[in-house]
Formats: structure tokens, C-alpha cells, sequence
């Protein structure tokens, strides 16, 4: 199809604000771009990226998957019936009153069918990839998708953290190990709430780029606890602010 979509992922550890960050991008991204298709994808199961972004998720990947595979018995075909439905599923449940496409991965019912649903949510992006000019994907925390190679699609990757030891070994491991899966176009850290932005030391990154700082916001606290979406924000807010920056460090925007 020669279309090359523009696939952001973000990754982290939890609490770091990796949502709220996804959101800032997808209404950037509208913003400077409102005639491309974008989609927004919620890979962490605790579908918070729905509410920073002001929409509802008809349904999720998972029940497309339950629902398919309720008709299917298990088998090969069975990837290709899922794929065909998601698709048509995903197109229907597509929210794009605010200029983007929202996907939600969901939950796994059972414990440990991650991996299905991982094989999954890498054909469905893949496939998905090709109708979005730019893809934003919330990953969870941790690096069990990186290492599954769901991210194998993915051009931009932003390792995001705070200012914690532990939040910065774990984005160096993924800076890692996606080196080896991923041929990501580039990457770089996001370094967000941090309290003394003068006192940091860039050398703990290990020469992983750093692409912004962004200082602990009151405005977003508060709007976190009204249950706000990033439309909502200020435009001078500082998550935005950030996102903004870590995007023309990227080339994404100018």
C-alpha cells in the first residue's frame, strides 16, 4: 500500500503520566492536523486514556476477540475471522467527533491469554496502522509488550518517566530492549513531574535522548481529579507545553 503511518508509542512505568501525555499528543496532533486521520489505542488494561481524551469506548479489542472466538473453534483460521471482525468492529466503534479514532484494548478475561491478545494487537495495528496517518498507542507499564513485539510497527518511541531511580532503570531497560525488537525511527525520554527541573541530571539517562522536561502541574492534578479530558486543558498547560516539544524533537511537528 506504500502508506507509511506515523506509530508514537509510549512506554513506562505506571504513574509516571503516560496517559495523560498520550492525550496531550492526540489533541496536538488534531490540532495541527485536522485533515489526517488519527488514531488514539489504549494499550494499558486500566483504560484510564478514554477519559483523559473525553470519549467513550464503544467496546474493547478483547470483546471483539471473545466474541469471535465464541464462533470460531480454536485454530489458524480463527486469527484470520478475529482480524476480519475487528476490523469491521473498529471501524463502526470509531469516535471521530473530535478529529481522531479511539481503541481500547481491554482487559483479558482469563489470566496469562496476554500472549493472544498481544498476537492480535499487533496484526490489528498493523492492519489499523495502514488507514491512520498517525497512530498513538498508551502503552502499559512494564515492557511485556515491547518484548512480545507489539511495537515491531512502531516509528516513534517516547520513554517516559519521573524522577524516580526505579522509573529510570526501567525506561533504560526498555530503551534496551527495544533497540533489539523494534527499528523504531526515533526515540527519546519524556522526564515528566519533576519538581526542580534545574537539579536534574541528564547523565542518568545513559545517553538515551532527552526530549523535554515537564514540571509537576497543579492545572493537570486538578484536572485529573474533575475527571477532565486534555481538550479541556489550557493551552498553555504544561503537559501540552511538553508534548509539544517532545514532538518537533521527534520531527512530528515543526
Amino acid at each position: 500500500m506504500g502508506h507509511k503511518s506515523t506509530v508514537i508509542a509510549l512506554s513506562g512505568k505506571g504513574g509516571v503520566g503516560k496517559t495523560s501525555l498520550s492525550a496531550a499528543i492526540v489533541r496536538i496532533l488534531t490540532e495541527e492536523f485536522p485533515d489526517k486521520k488519527i488514531l488514539a489505542i489504549d494499550a494499558d488494561p486500566a483504560i484510564g486514556l478514554s477519559v483523559a481524551l473525553g470519549v467513550e469506548a464503544k467496546y474493547t479489542l478483547d470483546d471483539i476477540r471473545l466474541k469471535v472466538a465464541k464462533d470460531v473453534t480454536e485454530g489458524m483460521s480463527e486469527t484470520q475471522d478475529i482480524l476480519a471482525e475487528a476490523k469491521f468492529r473498529l471501524l463502526d466503534a470509531m469516535n471521530e467527533d473530535k478529529g481522531f479514532a479511539f481503541l481500547a484494548i481491554g482487559r483479558p478475561e482469563a489470566a496469562g491469554c496476554y500472549c493472544a491478545i498481544n498476537t492480535y494487537l499487533r496484526q490489528v495495528i498493523s492492519m489499523l496502522a495502514e488507514e491512520f496517518d498517525y497512530v498513538v498507542i498508551d502503552g502499559e507499564a512494564g515492557i511485556e509488550q515491547i518484548n512480545r513485539r507489539v511495537m515491531e510497527k512502531v516509528t516513534h518511541l517516547l520513554l517516559v518517566s519521573d524522577q524516580s531511580r526505579k522509573g529510570i532503570e526501567i525506561i533504560k531497560t526498555i530503551d534496551k530492549v527495544s533497540k533489539e525488537l523494534v527499528m523504531a525511527d526515533k526515540s527519546g525520554a519524556v522526564l515528566n513531574r519533576i519538581l526542580h527541573p534545574e537539579t536534574l541530571d541528564e547523565s542518568l539517562l545513559d545517553g538515551i535522548p532527552l526530549l523535554t522536561v515537564i514540571g509537576a502541574d497543579d492545572v493537570l492534578v486538578e484536572n485529573d481529579i474533575e475527571g477532565m479530558s486534555s481538550f479541556e486543558l489550557p493551552s498553555d498547560a504544561k503537559i501540552l507545553t511538553g508534548a509539544r516539544k517532545a514532538l518537533k524533537s521527534l520531527d512530528i511537528i515543526n
